[in-house]
């Protein structure tokens, strides 16, 4: 904005913030990433707060619009749902079973503490299967943790599998300049399944306020903030096989 120019930008964050979000979005290993995670979990919302972090309202917004009614006895499957800031929205918006799973136990004994969650399970994506049953669930949520150095594209079958036919998926994935290569690599993988007949795209919003951003490279020309985008998909009902 005008006030100070572009060089104050998203940099109105305490250092700290800055300091503890650019740690875990930092290239470190996933056991010291999750370590990260536990010692976050306790100032994860104040920070997120601070950051204006809008996906889990995004997210669960999109959701609810794609979603057909009656909404409480749905069950819903919250992927990598740290303190519960996804469950809260989707709570608000009518949706009351919710499980969930993360692979950091400090996130999850937050999300505990909320009492939104039916369900909570410790589990570290992309190295260990996600436990869940097969076409258990109306609709499953991976929301900010599809990133470089989190959640590997990979884990995309595996949410599919734990999904009903019919049922939704809700993913989103940041635009900034050190996720693009990964955000590549997950629009592929995407649209490969989009065109195996996996799934259905729905929706693609992009979004460009994301939250804020916590460098200068970072920032969207110069708004201080990071854009983002929200996917819905639909996955397919199992195919006639008229066509031989």
């Amino acid at each position: 904005g005008a006030r100070g120019g572009p060089a104050g930008t998203g940099m109105g964050l305490p250092a700290a913030v800055r300091d503890r979000v650019a740690a875990v979005h930092r290239g470190s290993a996933l056991p010291e990433r999750l370590r990260l995670y536990d010692g976050w979990a306790a100032r994860y919302e104040q920070d997120v707060a601070a950051l204006e972090y809008r996906a889990p309202h995004l997210a669960a917004a999109s959701l609810s619009f794609a979603f057909p009614a009656p909404r409480a006895e749905a069950r819903l499957l919250d992927v990598a749902c740290g303190t519960g800031l996804v469950a809260r929205e989707l709570h608000r918006r009518g949706f009351r079973c919710l499980h969930g799973v993360d692979g950091s136990a400090g996130m999850l004994e937050q999300a505990r503490s909320t009492g939104l969650y039916q369900e909570l399970r410790l589990c570290v994506l992309g190295t260990e299967p996600l436990p869940a049953p097969a076409e258990y669930y109306d609709a499953v949520t991976l929301v900010g943790a599809l990133g470089e150095g989190q959640v590997p594209s990979t884990v995309l079958p595996e949410l599919l599998r734990a999904t009903k036919p019919g049922g939704f998926l809700c993913l989103t994935t940041r635009s900034n300049p050190s996720n693009l290569r990964y955000k590549a690599e997950l629009e592929a993988a995407l649209g490969q399944l989009e065109r195996s007949g996996a799934w259905q795209k729905l929706l693609a919003q992009k979004v460009e306020y994301w939250e804020r951003a916590t460098t200068e490279e970072e920032s969207t020309q110069g708004t201080g903030y990071i854009s983002g985008v929200v996917y819905i998909y639909q996955k397919c009902p199992v195919p006639h096989l008229e066509e031989g």
